[in-house]
């Protein structure tokens, strides 16, 4: 007897579970499609928005310390030599526009597959010039970058404003 009653407790806790898992799973699936789109599209851009910022010294004024970070301290790893970055102050100049104008295109929703797409570029190239950063960050920003990039900016953007006004 006590065995069978241990077995239909048993049976009534692992009903309990599954049904709560089942509930809660129902509850977290009702989270905004859309939300997740905005929340992706934020997480990608700051810290590229964060890193732009320390590259500039004005408007259209390249820090002297970016260029001397492309000329003097980063290097390109490919298939085991080390090269320097052709054109460092054109490099550092593109750098820092991007991850101004990326980010900008991101939080506005605007361009948004274009602006993650160019964000995803921009981090094969930075893992190209620090190859130990890929579990710590550059797999992070490529894994929101290409989630960005398949599911689109999602209703909280003006590219889904924009392509309602011309659906018309």
């Amino acid at each position: 007897m006590t065995d069978a009653r241990f077995q239909s407790s048993g049976a009534l806790a692992t009903n309990a579970v599954v049904r709560f898992v089942e509930r809660s799973s129902r509850l977290l699936a009702r989270i905004p499609v859309s939300l997740t789109q905005l929340v992706l599209r934020f997480a990608v851009a700051i810290p590229f928005w964060n890193s732009g910022l320390t590259k500039w010294d004005g408007f259209l004024q390249i820090s002297n310390s970016a260029v001397y970070l492309f000329q003097e301290e980063f290097k390109l790893h490919i298939l085991g030599a080390t090269a320097s970055f052709p054109l460092p102050k054109l490099m550092a100049f593109l750098s820092g526009s991007g991850e101004i104008l990326f980010p900008l295109m991101l939080f506005i929703g605007l361009g948004t597959r274009f602006a993650a797409l160019g964000l995803l570029g921009m981090t094969a190239i930075i893992q190209l010039t620090i190859p130990d950063g890929w579990a710590s960050f550059h797999l992070p920003w490529a894994a929101m970058a290409l989630a960005v990039i398949t599911y689109g900016p999602g209703l909280l953007s003006l590219d889904h404003l924009i392509s309602r006004r011309f659906r018309r």
